[in-house]
């Protein structure tokens, strides 16, 4: 079997620019390329990844720490990196760890520290949080999804920005009564996007003058979570809100579910927002804010692989936006 040597060989390269010309990393001549590709052609040589970790310093492997790989969101984040990162030759080492978790603690203190990565994609983190700190002392690449900072490179979501857009337009169809379901109980249970998501309903019913008839219904972000808030939220005609917004949509469609079980008519009784565009939120016929998590996962690795082509390249934010998708799930209360 051929070997990266022999392919070296035959084109009178170092193994090195050999290794470079064939994974399409780093820069080499076109002159050079074409005749480190004729002679492996040559020599039926296939590349093995051990054998290219040697040559070029590198893993291949990328690892990627969410904070669950259960919500749809962060599954289609990871499905954009991944398809991203095998186009360009690379592993994807996962690790659905949630905040303030001891797997988590055990990622950060052992597990990165072993083992070797050329780069880390991480999903909402604090970008001045000790986690952070502690991913930068790695002296590796580091790409955020969530909030920005000077340090890194970063996808940026602005979930505050998400919630408060959904919790405007129930209030400019006329809605007073309105609940946010999604939010944990104690601050230190929420993920930073939720906690985030939470702070923009909160903002936009305070800056209508509307704070003291809101209220928040703790779930989890799945549609069984969203079902029993909603069923507890909804159950109780005199303090039934005539607008939900959920932490995103399948908080959003489980509500929608619930509603249907009770006999309460969305949208002329009950108006529901989501975040996110689920895959499902078209079938629900449900308002909410577009994201492309796909795409968001896509860029991330774009920044990840530019960084190590180019360590010296200068920190990118690349700012995912959020629009307003208006489906017939709300509409002017009664």
């Amino acid at each position: 079997m051929s070997t990266i040597a022999d392919v070296a060989a035959r084109a009178g390269v170092s193994k090195a620019t050999a290794s470079r010309a064939l994974s399409g990393r780093g820069y080499v001549s076109d002159d050079t390329r074409d005749r480190v590709e004729t002679a492996a052609r040559a020599l039926s040589y296939v590349a093995h990844s051990s054998a290219t970790s040697l040559a070029t310093g590198r893993t291949q492997t990328i690892g990627v720490i969410v904070p669950s790989v259960g919500r749809w969101f962060f599954s289609e984040l990871l499905t954009g990196a991944q398809e991203t990162l095998l186009e360009n030759g690379y592993d994807l080492a996962l690790f659905g760890v949630p905040e303030r978790s001891t797997a988590r603690r055990q990622v950060l203190d052992d597990v990165l520290p072993r083992r070797r990565f050329d780069g880390v994609i991480v999903v909402g983190i604090e970008p001045d949080s000790p986690e952070m700190a502690q991913l930068l002392r790695l002296g590796r690449p580091v790409v955020s999804v969530g909030p920005h900072t000077a340090r890194m490179n970063a996808v940026s979501i602005d979930d505050a920005a998400a919630a408060r857009i959904a919790t405007e337009h129930l209030i400019d169809l006329g809605h007073t009564e309105i609940a946010f379901i999604g939010g944990a109980t104690e601050a230190d249970a929420l993920t930073l996007g939720d906690a985030r998501r939470l702070k923009g309903f909160r903002s936009a019913m305070d800056a209508a003058g509307l704070d003291g008839r809101s209220s928040v219904a703790p779930a989890a972000g799945t549609m069984p979570s969203g079902y029993e808030a909603a069923v507890d939220l909804l159950g109780n005609r005199r303090t039934r809100p005539t607008g939900v917004v959920g932490v995103c949509d399948e908080v959003a469609i489980g509500t929608i579910i619930a509603a249907r079980r009770l006999g309460i008519a969305v949208p002329t009784e009950l108006s529901v927002v989501g975040i996110d565009d689920h895959q499902h939120a078209e079938m629900f016929s449900l308002t909410t804010i577009r994201q492309q998590p796909r795409e968001q996962g896509r860029a991330a690795v774009r920044l990840l692989l530019r960084q190590l082509d180019d360590p010296d390249a200068p920190v990118e934010d690349v700012v995912a936006a959020s629009a307003l998708v208006v489906r017939s799930s709300s509409a002017a209360p009664r």
